[in-house]
């Protein structure tokens, strides 16, 4: 699988592409909670990773605008989720640090 997460235009980019998957956010700040990171932007959640069947598969969801579809999901490998935490933080995207290291101890 081919992973990317940057600063591209003022937003961080995270995209992750295999042959079954494709998924891609652009967001201001990743908000963690116990077992979900959500994606802002413009102060709206566009979308999150959480876990499904406990901490065995890590799900990414995005928001969509569509009518009859609220969103769209797909597995996502923890290494992908690990890396995007990390680049989150060096950018100074995350709103609470202490939030962020419990959902480290519960889902990675």
């Amino acid at each position: 699988m081919e992973t990317l997460v940057t600063e591209h235009d003022g937003l961080m980019l995270a995209r992750i592409e295999g042959d079954d998957r494709v998924f891609e956010v652009s967001f201001e700040a990743i908000e963690p909670t116990d077992v979900t990171l959500r994606f802002l932007r413009d102060g709206d959640r566009v979308g999150s990773i959480y876990n499904d069947d406990g901490t065995r598969r890590t799900m990414a969801r995005l928001t969509t605008g569509r009518e009859g579809s609220d969103f769209i999901g797909v597995e996502v490998p923890k290494e992908f989720v690990a890396d995007l935490l990390d680049a989150a933080v060096e950018a100074g995207r995350v709103t609470d640090g202490g939030a962020l290291e419990g959902y480290r101890l519960r889902v990675l």
